[in-house]
C-alpha cells in the first residue's frame, strides 16, 4: 500500500515539474518570438527610412531631363544599397537614370532613340505617369504589409495600367513573396499575388 502511495505521489510530483518546465519553455519561446517580431518590425521600419524621397528622386530626374515625362520609377536594392531607377521619354528619345536613395548621387544615365512608331509623343502619351499627390514609399509599404499580414516591403515600382498610376510593392516573409498593387493616390489595394 505504501509503495502505491509513494509511486502515485512521485507521479504527481514529476507531472507537476514537467508542467513547470513546459510553462518555462513556453515563456522562453514566447519571449523569443516577441524578440523576432520586434526585430522584424525594426528591420521593416529601417527598410523604408530613405534619406532621398520619391519627390527628391523625381526632382533629380527632372533636372537631368527637363523636357521629358517619367514613365516608371523603381526603388530596389543593388549590392546592399537602395537605388531609384527612373525611366522617362520625350518625343524622340527614352532616358534612364539611377539615384542613390541615401546619397542622392546620380549614375548610369542612358539615352536611346525611340522606335519610329513610338516617336512624336505616342509613347509619351501612352506611358506618362501621373505624379501629382503620390503616396509615399513609407505609406504604401505600410498598406502592403498590412494587406499581407506580416513580412517587410523590399521593392517598390511605380507604373501605369489602363490610365491608373499604381505602386507595386514586394513584401517578403521568409520564403514567401507577395506583390501588392496599390492605387498611387487613393491607397486602395488593386491586386495581391503571392509566390511561395
Amino acid at each position: 500500500m505504501k509503495k502505491i502511495i509513494v509511486l502515485a505521489l512521485s507521479g504527481v510530483l514529476l507531472g507537476g515539474l514537467a508542467g513547470c518546465g513546459t510553462d518555462s519553455d513556453d515563456s522562453a519561446n514566447s519571449s523569443s518570438t516577441t524578440q523576432k517580431t520586434s526585430q522584424s518590425q525594426t528591420s521593416s521600419e529601417a527598410t523604408t527610412d530613405f534619406k532621398v524621397s520619391v519627390a527628391d528622386a523625381i526632382k533629380a530626374y527632372q533636372e537631368a531631363y527637363p523636357d521629358s515625362d517619367i514613365t516608371s520609377i523603381d526603388l530596389e536594392t543593388s549590392f546592399g544599397n537602395y537605388l531609384y531607377k527612373i525611366e522617362g521619354v520625350d518625343d524622340s528619345k527614352e532616358y534612364e537614370i539611377q539615384i542613390d536613395a541615401d546619397t542622392k548621387e546620380v549614375s548610369k544615365e542612358r539615352e536611346e532613340a525611340l522606335d519610329t512608331e513610338e516617336q512624336d509623343g505616342v509613347k509619351r502619351k501612352e506611358d506618362k505617369l501621373d505624379l501629382e499627390n503620390l503616396l509615399s514609399v513609407e505609406k504604401v509599404a505600410d498598406i502592403a504589409t498590412k494587406q499581407v499580414g506580416s513580412g517587410k516591403a523590399t521593392d517598390w515600382s511605380l507604373d501605369k495600367d489602363m490610365g491608373t498610376t499604381y505602386w507595386e510593392v514586394k513584401v517578403e516573409d521568409g520564403h514567401k513573396e507577395t506583390e501588392v498593387k496599390i492605387d498611387a493616390k487613393s491607397g486602395k489595394v488593386l491586386e495581391t499575388e503571392t509566390d511561395d
